[in-house]
């Protein structure tokens, strides 16, 4: 959506917080860490080129882009395993019942426009560990290239599975090496009609 050379993407999520109870014997205490896990990720796009802004999980309410303007500062936007509700429940609406703009659809609205979306699988990506993502029930279900289950949609390999390239020379894959990193995991997807499955996981779609 932007003239510049330079891609500008807006990628939110992949940071938690972590609060451990430790107990030895009839002590306890309490501990708690701030984790991020997107560094090497955000490394490499800065270092194709790319210019990025990096929206952590917990600053979604605050910093997420509200208005047409704003989103539209961005060619794509990239969720990685963050739930529906970090975009829903703005701390107006959670913490003090006023109405508010729905961020989801403002992203969908975005999408139809002609802005980029790409969601990075995780436990809260999709339906979610649980289903607690819920992307299904959200605006954004309309515009991504998968159907969502209603239930939990993970699938645990942890002996280790390697996706197979359907469309090695697919412009998304951007110059992908052809051998691609073992997976411990993945979100179970149904491809819609008229999207191109790019690589699967046995019959499962990955991208």
């Amino acid at each position: 959506m932007g003239d510049e050379a330079a891609l500008r993407v807006l990628v939110v999520g992949e940071s938690w917080i972590k609060h451990t109870v430790h107990l030895k014997g009839f002590d306890s205490f309490q501990t708690t860490e701030y984790e991020e896990g997107a560094g090497v990720f955000l490394g490499a796009l800065a270092a194709s080129g790319f210019e990025v802004t990096y929206l952590r999980a917990h600053e979604i309410s605050g910093r997420f882009p509200r208005t047409r303007e704003e989103i539209d500062r961005f060619d794509v936007v990239l969720i990685s395993d963050v739930g529906a509700n970090s975009f829903l429940l703005a701390d107006e609406t959670f913490l003090r019942s006023e109405r508010t703009v729905n961020r989801l659809a403002l992203l969908a609205d975005y999408v139809q426009r002609g802005g980029g979306l790409v969601m990075v699988g995780g436990y809260m990506s999709f339906s979610g560990i649980d289903g607690r993502a819920r992307y299904k029930m959200s605006p954004l279900a309309s515009v991504l290239p998968v159907e969502m289950l209603d239930h939990d949609d993970r699938v645990e390999v942890p002996e280790g599975v390697v996706p197979s390239v359907e469309v090695p020379g697919h412009e998304v894959l951007g110059g992908t090496p052809a051998q691609w990193p073992i997976l411990l995991g993945y979100n179970r997807l149904v491809a819609k009609p008229g999207s191109t499955v790019v690589a699967r996981v046995g019959e499962d779609p990955l991208l």
